[in-house]
């Protein structure tokens, strides 16, 4: 009866959508336009909720084993598109289970949760793939389908074709049963996993990463060879048996012993994700360990003298490769328990976005660094002028930079500012310019003066820091107190403090060849004239014409 009325409210909507659609049409009055109103939420209303649960995949997989593991015989056989009836559909529903229970992939997450399924084949929408296990004929696919049951809407069964090749496996399984040897309590369950397993991770987990290590010990000798013969530099740093590689063995024993003990389902996926944990931590620890060997490496090889700007790249490169080992751990983590990181790293998008924004004078500092000390502009040493800053340079960070000014005092200057600015390096010179102007008195003759020119000029070109070539010592002005002779040479020193002290040298000989020349070096003077006892004249300013002049001589400073 109830579907019979069902069907009869279903022409009726049909009936009323048809001639909804023919007024619209032609133009009807308002008072049957309102006809539609109604007829969407007769049409439209969602079917019931199954209440089993056979809406998605995943929910016809998990409820039959729930009705199967609690021995509800009815429900389990009502998750089955079987023709059988009665005790041979329970049987197959019990051998269906086993199955599932012992081959079954844990992978539960992976099992679609959608109406529709994953749709792995676009030909066949109505079909889905729960799993894959392995037999002796191969690969069995396990099948869901979905069906029509009127009322009751679609929903997804075990399909026929997979129900049929369930005996054959059935048989095949000869797995080993530990449930025989387990005493009442261990057998009570825990958050749906019995206590059994919680002990073995707890307690007999950690005492075989002991036992790991302590075999490691015993093949310590073996490894020590093999170092020594084939690893020279890593005998005395590594250990024989590290703990990422202890966590790699005991994924690698319990994986093994999941595919050979029988397990419940929720059970093998309870250990499925702690091998998984095991892995995922064993190969984070291993990578985090291979950066800071990495690093360690590149510092020793990078340890000598113009070397020392690169610890802050060599650290920042590190903690970013940290960075990435750890996100692409939680990722691979997130997945596996089969949530969707899109969302999260879509997030990080925006985020980094945002920090950047903020940080964009930090940014800046830190890009500055990076070109600093990749381009080699400045390094650890020199000696430098930065705008109205000079000094030598004591630590190129990634943020600024430190100069040690001659006061010693710090000045830190951002790197984004020295990558803008011109930068003076001092240290960096490969020749220093002496460069004097060398005054001798008026009273000083020409033969005196070439004695000075060839001597000064002599001294220079036998010395052996001067690069000849630059030489230059010429006689260039008469200047207001002196005759000027210009010197100009290039002087190969490793420093500024070299170069200084070679420079001292060169003007003490000058002044040498100067005083043995039978000269002087001139002060600066000027000469003043006055005329006494005559009247000054009116148009000029200065004495009369006619008048007799007295010549004195009055030195400002000094006396030629």
């Amino acid at each position: 009866m109830k579907q019979a009325s069902l069907r009869i409210a279903c022409a009726l909507s049909g009936i009323l959508l048809y001639a909804t659609g023919v007024g619209a049409q032609r133009g009807t009055s308002g008072s049957t336009a309102t006809a539609p109103a109604a007829a969407p939420g007769t049409v439209q209303a969602e079917p019931p909720k199954d209440a089993l649960g056979r809406e998605t995949p995943r929910g016809t997989l998990l409820g039959f084993m729930r009705a199967a593991r609690n021995r509800n015989d009815e429900a389990a056989v009502a998750y089955l598109n079987t023709s059988l009836r009665g005790q041979p559909a329970t049987v197959l529903a019990h051998q269906l289970y086993v199955v599932l229970d012992t081959r079954l992939p844990a992978r539960l997450n992976e099992v679609s949760d959608r109406p529709e399924g994953a749709v792995p084949n676009p030909l066949k929408p109505d079909v889905d793939v729960v799993g894959t296990i392995a037999t002796g004929g191969g690969p069995l696919d396990i099948f869901v389908e979905r069906v029509n049951r009127g009322a009751s809407g679609r929903i997804w069964l075990f399909s026929s074709r997979t129900l049929s090749s369930i005996p054959d496996v059935y048989h095949e399984i000869d797995l080993i049963s530990v449930d025989e040897y387990l005493p009442r309590l261990a057998k009570s369950r825990i958050a749906r996993i019995r206590l059994f397993d919680w002990l073995v991770l707890f307690v007999v987990v950690p005492l075989l990463y002991y036992v790991i290590g302590l075999l490691g010990k015993l093949f310590r000798p073996v490894i020590a060879f093999w170092r020594r013969r084939y690893m020279p530099a890593a005998a005395a740093r590594l250990e024989p048996a590290p703990g990422y590689i202890r966590l790699l063995v005991l994924a690698v024993v319990i994986r093994w012993l999941l595919g050979s003990v029988d397990l419940p389902l929720m059970e093998r996926q309870f250990w499925a994700a702690t091998t998984a944990m095991f892995a995922v931590v064993a190969v984070v620890w291993m990578l985090l360990l291979t950066n800071a060997r990495g690093e360690a490496y590149l510092r020793r090889r990078f340890a000598g003298p113009g070397h020392g700007e690169i610890a802050a790249p060599l650290r920042l490169v590190r903690r970013v490769a940290d960075v990435i080992v750890v996100i692409a751990a939680g990722i691979i983590t997130l997945r596996f328990y089969g949530f969707d990181p899109t969302a999260a790293l879509a997030g990080l998008g925006i985020g980094g976005i945002a920090v950047a924004l903020a940080a964009q004078k930090t940014l800046e500092n830190v890009i500055g660094g990076l070109s600093i000390i990749f381009d080699k502009a400045v390094r650890v040493g020199d000696s430098l002028k930065v705008g109205e800053t000079s000094g030598t340079v004591d630590y190129i960070g990634l943020r600024s930079t430190r100069i040690r000014t001659p006061d010693r005092t710090i000045v830190s200057v951002p790197n984004g500012q020295i990558a803008n600015v011109g930068i003076e390096t001092i240290s960096s010179r490969d020749k220093f310019w002496f460069h004097h102007v060398v005054g001798v008195r008026y009273q000083t003759t020409s033969r005196q003066l070439r004695a000075v020119i060839d001597g000064v000029r002599n001294q220079l070109a036998a010395h052996p820091t001067i690069d000849v070539e630059s030489v230059r010592v010429r006689l260039f002005r008469f200047g207001p107190s002196s005759l000027d002779i210009d010197l100009s040479a290039y002087i190969l020193a490793s420093g500024w403090d070299q170069f200084q002290e070679i420079q001292e040298e060169l003007l003490l000989g000058v002044m040498e060849i100067v005083e043995r020349s039978g000269t002087a070096i001139a002060l600066p003077s000027q000469m003043l004239y006055v005329a006494e006892g005559r009247p000054v004249d009116a148009v000029t300013g200065g004495a009369a014409a006619t008048g007799e002049r007295r010549r004195g001589a009055r030195d400002s400073v000094g006396s030629p």
